[in-house]
């Protein structure tokens, strides 16, 4: 496994590693320190981790994550770190989680801390420990090109594929930043702690998002945005009222379980409406959208956005994290703003979620960047209504 392309010597190069005190992110500074790299591992406390410590198992950063770092770090003879990040990951993370539901979306936690957080506040630490590299564990794989700059791919192992949580990240980040992990597959790593003899070769992966107790998100929701929790009608998009609900932060778009109705048909939630609280739910097909508008774009190809947008550029694109690429084309909106033509109507297309686009639809596909969905234009068949003219006269 080749880990660095880097002209130094490895015992020149020093490597920060991210250690979550998971097996991934374990291996991964096992690798370097066997390569003979002058490697640092560094984790990042980002809650009160006495709390966390009574998270159930599977949560990732918690406590017991924070000492089965140290744990690995003294197995492997590495100095270690434990960084107090909780001010500033309650601020990027947290509350725009807590703003998001309360504003009818669907966030992904995640995309916020790479964002900034892990890509953008602990790069900054890595080098004021006069760091060249900082790695992860993350299953993504990052390729120098011709012109000497790297970008990123899937992995070889498209069912550990986390491209998607990573659309967010800079050029600069990407130069800097490696991922070892790429071309292997998790049964692969968890062989490669045993052989390193590291405790947490068979360490569950992280199931929850890491600051839910539980599983149980609504609390924290509840409790930093009471409005997100106020009750509210559930209504058909042919204007009937079927119910009410606890809170719109307890609906997302292409919702079927747990709505809380009767009715004789299949029903779906296709709109929240947070300002009125007012959920709207129909038939499957109503969820299908062809045009999804995205902000808050982040493009790493090789053009610039305003060109690849400007010219209409074709795209593969990913709506959800576990979904394949499909086609999709990328240009502007009559108003400027940056809007995805699909190839063929999506459902559960959620604000809040991501947009993410690849260069293909290859295994091994390029990323190109992605946005934030905002509003998909919806498709309907000729006996439905408007979504919007419901909300606005029910």
């Amino acid at each position: 496994m080749r880990l660095d392309d880097t002209p130094r010597s490895p015992a020149q190069t020093r490597v920060v590693v991210a250690m979550s005190g998971g097996v991934d992110s374990s291996v991964v500074a096992a690798l370097y320190a066997q390569a003979g790299y002058d490697v640092v591992g560094v984790t990042l406390q980002l809650y009160d981790h006495g709390e966390a410590m009574h998270h159930r198992p599977g949560a990732c950063c918690a406590g017991q994550d924070i000492y089965d770092a140290r744990t690995v770090a003294e197995k492997l003879g590495i100095p270690h770190y434990v960084l107090d990040y909780e001010s500033r990951f309650r601020h990027a993370v947290i509350e725009r989680f807590a703003d998001a539901y309360a504003a009818g979306e669907t966030p992904i936690p995640c995309v916020d801390c790479n964002r900034t957080v892990k890509f953008r506040d602990l790069l900054e630490t890595a080098r004021d420990l006069g760091a060249d590299i900082l790695a992860t564990g993350h299953y993504v794989t990052s390729r120098a090109l011709p012109n000497g700059r790297r970008a990123l791919f899937r992995p070889l192992d498209e069912s550990r594929d986390q491209s998607y949580f990573l659309y967010a990240t800079t050029q600069a980040q990407i130069d800097m930043l490696r991922f070892p992990l790429g071309e292997t597959t998790k049964p692969e790593v968890r062989a490669l702690a045993e052989s390193f003899g590291l405790k947490v070769a068979d360490k569950p992966d992280s199931q929850d998002i890491c600051f839910v107790p539980n599983g149980h998100y609504t609390a924290i929701v509840e409790k930093l945005r009471p409005e997100a929790a106020e009750p509210g009608e559930i209504v058909h998009m042919d204007g009937r009222v079927l119910g009410r609900h606890a809170g719109v932060m307890r609906f997302t778009i292409g919702q079927r379980k747990g709505l809380g109705i009767a009715a004789a048909e299949p029903l779906y939630v296709v709109g929240i409406d947070a300002a009125a609280r007012r959920v709207l739910v129909g038939p499957r097909e109503a969820l299908g959208v062809t045009v999804i508008r995205v902000d808050e774009v982040n493009w790493i190809g090789d053009e610039t956005l305003e060109d690849a947008a400007g010219a209409g550029r074709d795209v593969f694109v990913k709506v959800r994290s576990a979904r394949a690429p499909m086609p999709g084309h990328l240009a502007h909106a009559a108003d400027g703003s940056i809007e995805v033509h699909l190839a063929a109507a999506e459902e559960g297309v959620a604000p809040g979620q991501a947009c993410v686009f690849y260069e293909d639809g290859a295994p091994s596909a390029r990323l190109l960047g992605g946005g934030v969905i905002r509003r998909a234009r919806e498709t309907f068949t000729a006996l439905t209504r408007d979504i919007e003219m419901v909300s606005r006269s029910a």
